[in-house]
């Protein structure tokens, strides 16, 4: 059977038919979450190679997850599936003994969107692509993922704190002093806004 991509097929539908032997169900899955479990390991390890490796990677661990039965469902299988990303791209970064630092040729323009007509809306949307790009880099990791994993993968504040296993509130501090340390930076490179 080949499902559509509507709201009103939920994840966890798919994954009750997957299970019972419905492998159109889990095309339908990885088509509905591939992009933003994509997009946030690439903005991760900057490598488009690397990037579909892991996402090939996470992907066979999500279906041997199911397939195990070990996968307990709580209506949350993209923060499970992000948080999987997550420690997958961090292995990586371990293996090669390197940082994760967002990649400096991404358009940081698209990546970053918000909401809110405020000052750090303003900072993000009047930055040249250059100048985004240097000011991000500068943050430390925790922040630059924060910013990533909320603006870029579009992930709520509670997703971000389970993927970055750290409560809500910390999670809210590291993104309020990211944009915090923004302005700092644009003040002291003497950034126009």
């Amino acid at each position: 059977m080949e499902y559509q991509s509507t709201p009103a097929l939920a994840d966890d539908q798919l994954i009750q038919y997957y299970l019972t032997s419905d492998s159109d169900a889990l095309e339908t899955l990885v088509y509905l979450n591939k992009d933003k479990i994509y997009n946030s390991i690439l903005a991760m390890v900057h490598d488009k190679h690397v990037a579909d490796d892991i996402l090939q990677d996470v992907f066979i661990r999500i279906i041997n997850t199911l397939m195990s039965g070990k996968y307990v469902e709580e209506g949350k299988f993209l923060p499970w599936a992000m948080r999987i990303a997550h420690n997958m791209c961090i292995d990586h970064f371990r293996k090669a003994k390197m940082t994760p630092v967002l990649n400096s040729t991404a358009d940081f323009t698209e990546i970053i969107k918000y909401s809110e007509p405020d000052s750090s809306h303003q900072i993000m949307s009047h930055e040249s692509h250059d100048q985004l790009r240097r000011l991000i880099d500068m943050l430390p990791e925790e922040q630059r993922e924060v910013i990533v994993l909320r603006h870029y993968a579009d992930l709520s504040f509670k997703e971000i704190a389970e993927i970055m296993k750290c409560n809500i509130n910390t999670a809210l501090g590291r993104m309020r002093y990211a944009l915090n340390n923004l302005r700092r930076i644009m003040e002291e490179k003497q950034v126009a806004i």
